[in-house]
């Protein structure tokens, strides 16, 4: 059967059942924060290890935010769902949930980590007042590669920067557009 904008009854699904999917493997009804504490650490050890320069991006910027997990997956229609943790100085301030759903030409599943980095008091403060953040053109997007190679000019010009790395499955790319943050108590 057919339910508009040509979708079917077995495709929308599908769909559900990859948004179930998205939201299984990132600690749904776990230990909170200890859990979420606890990723985020071996997350952020990982890429001040793999990527040097990241190190010194973070001691830049005004707060990093970091999802750990975030896994995605879709069968014409998906989602992608994780939990991570705000922090500024070195310290948790905040846990976040980001969520995302796509409807268009995609087949399969991923997982990957990333960072946003604010570079500017005013970028961490709208954030962290916001009911929903969505990610939007103001994020500059970089490979964890370039990590110390951005620039002071770049950081005053870009006031998000992200980062996507540890990308695992089947799906190409990861990209943030559309994704939405939001305040949890874990």
């Amino acid at each position: 059967m057919t339910i508009g904008n040509g979708m079917t009854r077995r495709g929308l699904v599908l769909g559900a059942g990859a948004l179930g999917l998205a939201a299984c493997a990132n600690g749904v009804g776990s230990n909170g924060a200890a859990q979420i504490d606890a990723r985020v650490d071996a997350t952020q050890r990982f890429l001040f290890q793999r990527y040097p320069g990241t190190q010194d991006l973070a001691a830049r910027a005004a707060g990093v935010l970091y999802m750990p997990l975030v896994t995605e997956a879709g069968f014409g229609i998906g989602g992608a769902y994780g939990r991570g943790a705000l922090r500024i100085q070195g310290v948790t301030v905040d846990y976040y949930a980001a969520a995302k759903g796509t409807i268009g030409l995609q087949i399969g599943a991923q997982q990957y980590a990333h960072a946003l980095f604010f570079m500017t008091q005013d970028a961490l403060e709208t954030f962290r007042r916001s009911s929903g953040w969505a990610v939007g053109a103001d994020v500059r997007y970089a490979t964890p590669e370039q990590g110390a190679s951005i620039g002071k000019e770049t950081t005053e010009l870009e006031p998000v920067i992200a980062l996507v790395f540890g990308q695992q499955g089947l799906i190409a790319g990861a990209t943030l557009g559309g994704t939405k943050y939001t305040r949890i108590i874990p």
